[in-house]
């Protein structure tokens, strides 16, 4: 498929590298953002794309955004509800979007508590073609949210018990959604897209060791532990409760499945953890700037 692609939450963890993997590939590229000038500045490999506002909140932005597209890459913001996303990727559709690759997460057509499940169910109902991509655990949180406890107290500090976890490389994850939206024969698919491995996050902490070259540890926080460091640092409490959600999953035993959809959609062996500490490791140096979430 060749023609315009939009990609919403461009500036986010996964959202930055689609805009990336697009403009190596045919066709144009329309970023909607909030702050189409702020954009600019932020996303280098938009220099070339369409940067349009678009706010899933402020249905008068969907109209322009979507005109023209065949493509839409589609991500649910944290603070932005289920039922804006839904209702915007139902507008889409009914402008003439042809296709809509949504960025999901691992198990959500069985968990009916996430917002991604209900996103899905009315994806699917549209007459837009759908890829669901359904994305395990983003290598890129350790370091957008995690990395001051790796800089200031050289831990991996998560309440995630001795459980695993496929992780993902958010890099990845770009190219895939790339590719769906570009490509033939992935119309009306999910996929389960996680890294080549499971580990634990003693495990997580040896390649931070090994690639940093000094001692990082996971002293195995419980889920009151993490709180209360969350807290004080400032974190909010809704922010707090989602992360402990998210790492009960895998103190449960329930995040380690790892299958080999992205490796046959990538046509390689998608990163692995080392791969991920290796590129960003100036980041988790004392003397590099802080990270901000996007």
């Amino acid at each position: 498929m060749t023609g315009t692609v939009l990609v919403t939450g461009a500036t986010g963890t996964v959202g930055r590298h689609v805009v990336g993997a697009l403009a190596d590939r045919p066709g144009d590229v329309r970023v909607g953002v909030r702050d189409p000038e702020a954009a600019q500045s932020t996303l280098p490999d938009a220099a070339d794309a369409d940067v349009v506002e678009f706010d899933f909140e402020k249905p008068e932005t969907w109209g322009p955004a979507v005109a023209g597209v065949d493509g839409l890459f589609l991500v649910r913001p944290p603070t932005v509800g289920d039922g804006d996303v839904a209702a915007f990727a139902e507008a889409a559709d009914r402008a003439g979007v042809a296709h809509i690759a949504y960025l999901s997460t691992l198990g959500a057509e069985k968990n009916v508590l996430v917002p991604h499940h209900r996103i899905e169910k009315r994806v699917v109902a549209t007459d837009a073609a759908h890829t669901l991509l359904r994305a395990s655990f983003f290598m890129q949180n350790l370091l957008e949210v995690h990395r001051t406890d790796v800089v200031e107290h050289d831990e991996i500090f998560v309440p995630a018990g001795d459980g695993k976890t496929s992780f993902v490389d958010a890099r990845d994850l770009g190219e895939i959604a790339a590719i769906v939206l570009t490509e033939s024969g992935h119309e009306n698919r999910a996929y389960d897209l996680t890294g080549p491995e499971a580990l634990d996050y003693h495990e997580v902490a040896s390649v931070f060791s090994d690639v940093l070259e000094r001692s990082i540890t996971y002293p195995r926080p419980s889920v009151l532990e993490f709180g209360a460091r969350m807290r004080r640092r400032g974190t909010g409490l809704g922010f707090i409760v989602l992360m402990c959600g998210i790492y009960t999953t895998a103190r449960l035993g329930l995040a380690g499945r790892v299958t080999g959809d992205s490796q046959r959609i990538l046509g390689r062996r998608p990163r692995d953890m080392r791969a991920f500490v290796d590129a960003y490791a100036d980041e988790f140096r004392a003397d590099s700037e802080t990270t901000t979430v996007s």
